[in-house]
């Protein structure tokens, strides 16, 4: 039988024609052992650290976290129950990522991305490392610029610059996520976009923050990210970092930023469950070894970019949980060691009915009155030392002993300013209002009204200036200083209004 070469020719071109060029070269592994949100896959030899895991048949991703010798540790994302011992494993070649831009604003995601809200899918087309290196010192510039709470004890004895990490540590229901709450609200048109990111939280609690939120309209410029006290321990620790590559895609594009960490000690918790369960060597409190560089290298990623980079700024207010007030136990210590301030809330003063309930003695802003506006560090200057002082007098005068007039006149001039300091919830004020107010109690205008009346005396000096020193206050907001003019100017219209409050 004799075969032309033609034929042979023709054979050959369309063998090659239709030889199929892609070659599966997946690293694919088999799974050991499942349980209790983590997975030992044996092979995938090629695993990065953090890098996504599929497993196919049960629809589960996760992520890698151990890397063992003849083994690789993966962290489940979705719901485990559905894997089984023997199930395939694959690498995807991808580290964890998020969607990113003005997509997410306005939205209740999880740490991966995806919508807990009902109003569909997210449509971004780009995405951040849940996981990126903080900026270097080179392309940071100092904190300048205020980032103003609403918060009167805040703003003027702990004042909060943009690009700040401020810790807000306290007992469990002393008003933590409340000052958080007032934060996002006051940034309504500053252009500050905000996230919040609940770690642990009871679902029922969320959704009344996201209705806060919704109600007072602040929900349009916030991202809420939800790893709610049902969710795996997995996404309970990879939430903080997705919220913060959320709000650092903002910081580099030269804008401002605010996210907000509730709390870090229900995501060490986390951690150390991951860790545990993974076999990693116990430290103090049964926590890994590593907990402070988690801690630390979430935090170091807020900052305030070098003008060459835009100038963008990402401020960090992380909230840590205290037992019975032990601010010396493990997790507290790391984290105010790594933040730049800390506003302490003190339950005592919380039963008293000081809201916010801010000790000023441990309370401090490292940052200080660089991030201040001026015209509040002229008014609030020694606000703290006096505060600080009156409390020594307190406890001093429950002893029952006679006082002086001077140590009375002080007494009493340090109830009204505490009673001054008093806000309610969701009730945010201008800054320009806060230094009317601060330059009323420290210059002893409020000496002669009763304690009882001095919220009503807020209300109405604050509308009598609104309605008829409008221009005043314009001034004040626009040059931000207190020359001797204003401060005349100030003096007379609190005069003029004395006069009538009184009669």
């Amino acid at each position: 039988m004799k075969f032309k070469a033609d034929e042979i020719a023709s054979v050959i071109q369309k063998e090659i024609e239709q030889f199929e060029t892609h070659i599966d070269v997946r690293d694919v592994g088999r799974v050991l052992e499942v349980g209790d949100g983590i997975a030992i896959v044996y092979g995938l030899t090629g695993a990065m650290a953090g890098e996504l895991i599929e497993f196919p048949k049960s629809r589960v991703r996760g992520m890698v976290f151990n890397l063992e010798e003849n083994s690789v540790g993966v962290i489940l994302l979705d719901d485990y129950l559905k894997m089984q011992e023997g199930d395939e494993a694959q690498s995807t070649g991808k580290l964890l990522q998020v969607p990113v831009g003005d997509a997410v604003l306005g939205r209740v995601i999880d740490p991966l991305g995806n919508p807990v809200d009902g109003k569909g899918q997210i449509v971004s087309t780009e995405t951040r490392f849940v996981e990126y290196m903080a900026p270097g010192v080179s392309d940071r510039q100092p904190v300048r610029e205020s980032l103003q709470t609403g918060i009167k004890a805040i703003d003027a004895i702990t004042p909060i610059g943009r690009g700040q990490r401020e810790l807000i540590i306290g007992d469990r229901k002393t008003g933590k996520t409340a000052i958080c709450i007032d934060t996002i609200l006051n940034q309504k048109e500053t252009g500050v976009k905000c996230f919040y990111v609940a770690i642990g939280q009871k679902e029922s609690t969320v959704a009344g923050i996201i209705e806060t939120l919704r109600i007072n309209g602040a929900l349009d410029y916030t991202t809420v990210v939800v790893a709610g006290a049902s969710s795996p321990a997995a996404l309970q620790y990879i939430a903080p970092y997705a919220g913060c590559a959320m709000a650092e895609y903002f910081m580099f594009k030269g804008e401002h930023a605010l996210v907000i960490y509730d709390d870090l000690s229900k995501q060490a918790v986390a951690y150390r469950q991951l860790s545990l369960l993974m076999r990693r060597p116990p430290g103090r409190e049964a926590y890994p070894g590593d907990i402070f560089y988690c801690h630390s290298r979430l935090l170091e990623r807020a900052a305030k970019l070098s003008a060459d980079l835009g100038g963008g700024s990402l401020t960090a207010l992380p909230i840590v949980e205290t037992l019975e007030g032990e601010v010396s136990a493990y997790i507290p210590t790391n984290v105010i060691s790594i933040t730049d301030g800390q506003i302490y809330l003190q339950p005592d003063l919380f039963f008293r009915g000081q809201r916010p309930a801010m000790n000023v003695g441990i309370s401090v802003s490292r940052v200080g009155g660089s991030a201040q506006v001026p015209a509040m560090k002229q008014v609030a200057g020694g606000l703290r030392l006096d505060l600080a002082a009156f409390r020594e007098l307190e406890a001093f005068a429950q002893l029952g002993s006679d006082l002086d007039a001077a140590t009375q006149s002080q007494l009493d001039r340090g109830y009204r300013m505490n009673e001054l300091l008093k806000q309610g919830l969701c009730r945010p004020m201008h800054v320009t209002d806060q230094i009317f107010m601060i330059y009323a109690g420290t210059r002893g205008y409020l000496d002669k009204i009763e304690v009882a009346h001095i919220r009503k005396w807020e209300n109405d000096f604050l509308d009598y200036i609104h309605s008829e020193k409008q221009d005043l206050w314009q001034k004040i907001t626009e040059e931000k200083k207190l020359n001797d003019d204003i401060k005349s100017q100030m003096e007379a219209a609190m005069d003029a209004f004395h006069s009538r409050f009184i009669r």
